[in-house]
């Protein structure tokens, strides 16, 4: 087996363990209510069969954007798509072996400058440059569904790619509970650290509710 194969088999095996919905999935709707030190906002999420994202009844513009775009990042790591469709084109060679047995894998081809860090069967960490920022994500613990794994406690670095400094680090912890035949959030709790202040941010999910499938 050669080093090619060796890690692309390896980032394959990880990329297709992890949790996603499958084709059936039928969409959801629930109550959100996000907090932020003394401010509670309230509304409703509806992520659609499609995967389309509507967020209503929260009057502030940026907390309704900011509710949107989390719900964004949560169809897209829950959308389903196959490896040789997102990463056929690229190659793959492994890197080093860090302390805690997670190996690099190195990504040329991709289109977002990736690279990845494998434990087991789990990606535990994804680093990338996109122009003028460079980001680590780097996964503590993972909820194991029995049908594939989800990230449940992890940290995002950001840094300037020329310099190295530190801009921002956001923490998150999240909460899943199991809705019919899907694993649903139900909380988030964002903790971002920048220029020395902690705001601390969290989104309850209540009264989830699949929708209907539709009637074909």
């Amino acid at each position: 087996m050669t080093e090619q194969t060796s890690a692309r088999d390896l980032f394959k095996t990880a990329y297709e363990s992890r949790y996603t919905w499958n084709e059936n999935f039928p969409g959801y709707s629930a109550d959100v209510q996000l907090m932020q030190a003394d401010e509670v906002y309230t509304g409703k999420i509806q992520i659609n069969r499609d995967l389309s994202v509507e967020v209503t009844g929260i009057e502030d513009e940026k907390v309704q954007e900011s509710v949107y775009t989390q719900l964004r990042d949560i169809v897209t790591h829950r959308k389903r798509s196959q490896f040789e469709q997102s990463h056929g084109k690229n190659e793959f060679s492994l890197g080093k072996l860090d302390e805690r047995g997670a190996v690099e894998i190195l990504v040329k081809g991709d289109a977002m400058g990736s690279n990845y860090k494998v434990r087991g069967t789990e990606i535990c960490q994804v680093s990338r440059v996109m122009g003028r920022m460079a980001f680590v994500i780097d996964t503590h613990d993972s909820l194991h569904t029995g049908e594939g794994y989800v990230a449940s406690r992890y940290d995002a670095v950001f840094r300037n790619p020329q310099t190295n400094e530190v801009i921002k680090v956001l923490k998150f912890q999240d909460f899943y509970e199991k809705v019919g035949d899907y694993y649903l959030m139900t909380k988030q709790i964002v903790e971002d650290y920048h220029q020395q202040q902690r705001i601390k941010t969290e989104f309850n999910f209540s009264n989830i509710k699949l929708l209907e499938p539709a009637v074909v």
